[in-house]
Order: C-alpha cells, then sequence, then structure tokens
C-alpha cells in the first residue's frame, strides 16, 4: 500500500471494506454457529452445496485463531508501515466498532428473544471453553461479570507483537458495541484486559433498563 493509495481511497472506507475477507468477523461468526443450530435446529432436508459442506481439520484452537487471524495481522503490520499509531488505532477501533455491531445485531436475530439472561448465556462456561480461561464472578438479574485469565485472541495478537493499545483497538474494542447492538439497553464496562498486559480481562455486562 502506497501513500497514494491512502490518499486515493478514504482510510475509513479503506478498512472497512477492503479489509481482507477471512478476518474477525468470520471468527465470531464461527462462534456462534453452535448457539445458532442449537436453537435455529436446521432443514435437514436441505442437502448443503458442497462449497459449504464443512471439512473437519485436525487442528488446535491456537492454530485455529492463528490461521484465521493471519491475513488481518499482515494486514495491520501493513498498515502500521504506513500510517502513524494514532491513525492506525482510530482506523482499526472503526472496524471492530462494526465487527461487533454485526455480531450483535446477528445473535439478536438468532436468538429466541432478546433478554439479558439470553445475551450472557453466550459467555457462561464451558462456552468458549477451548478458546478462554474464565469464570463468572459476579451473576445477578442485571449484572453479569467474567475474569477471564487465558485467552487465545490476546495470545495470539501478543506473540505477533501486536499487544497492547494496537491489539485492543483490532479485537477488544468490538466487545463494547456487541450488547449493544442485541439490546439497546445492554452495555459492557471494563478496565483491564490481557491484550494491553493486564493479569486477567473484567468484562462487565450491565442491564441498564
Amino acid at each position: 500500500m502506497t501513500e497514494q493509495l491512502v490518499n486515493i481511497v478514504d482510510r475509513r472506507k479503506f478498512l472497512t471494506q477492503v479489509m481482507p475477507a477471512c478476518s474477525f468477523a468470520c471468527l465470531w461468526a464461527g462462534a456462534l454457529r453452535a448457539d445458532d443450530q442449537a436453537l435455529q435446529g436446521g432443514d435437514k432436508d436441505d442437502e448443503p452445496h458442497k462449497f459449504d459442506v464443512e471439512v473437519e481439520l485436525k487442528m488446535s484452537p491456537l492454530e485455529r485463531v492463528s490461521l484465521q487471524n493471519g491475513n488481518f495481522i499482515d494486514f495491520i503490520k501493513t498498515l502500521q508501515a504506513e500510517l502513524d499509531e494514532e491513525e492506525l488505532i482510530r482506523l482499526l477501533e472503526v472496524y471492530s466498532e462494526g465487527v461487533g455491531k454485526r455480531v450483535g445485531e446477528m445473535q439478536a436475530k438468532r436468538s429466541p428473544d432478546t433478554s439479558f439472561q439470553t445475551f450472557v448465556s453466550t459467555f457462561r462456561p464451558p462456552r468458549y471453553a477451548n478458546l478462554l480461561t474464565h469464570e463468572v464472578v459476579k451473576d445477578t438479574d442485571k449484572v453479569f461479570e467474567l475474569r477471564v485469565t487465558e485467552c487465545v485472541w490476546a495470545k495470539v495478537y501478543r506473540d505477533a507483537g501486536l499487544g497492547g493499545p494496537i491489539g485492543h483497538a483490532a479485537v477488544c474494542n468490538m466487545d463494547y458495541y456487541w450488547p449493544t447492538a442485541f439490546n439497546t439497553n445492554f452495555k459492557m464496562e471494563r478496565d483491564k484486559t490481557l491484550m494491553q498486559g493486564d493479569a486477567f480481562c473484567n468484562h462487565r455486562y450491565l442491564d441498564t433498563t
């Protein structure tokens, strides 16, 4: 990517429309697939097209997340070489905001309702057990708090040299937009992340009604 190209193509549009197709949104779509199948069932009479038939690949969760994020990581590094860090972080936040909104909207569309308990059930252990080490530390009608001590995405991005504010902008930022897109009365608060070097992430989901 050259500076001339950046000037020709609006940077916001470049990041949100030209981003490699198999990026972070694909990963979260896959993570929700099991819930979707459990809720929706599926028409067993319809045979999928051969392009849609899933192929069993023997990979560890770390290998799978590394593969799924590889192009995105390379793309971020390309931008990193061309842009100052402030602009890179801004653009990545624009992108991950869109990802969070799409994931929340998709989950709401596939869920039986948009209640708080339906939303937080997505994060209850053993969900994501092969991707996170996490425990519920508060669970009420209006508050659901998680403590995450291991995260495969944090490991992948930090191992790639993209931890800290860049990794947070690219990956963790989407978490703020996901619950609100599912239900406008929901929000997330957090002041610690593994991505930024803390000992744990403290996701706190709130029903503000």
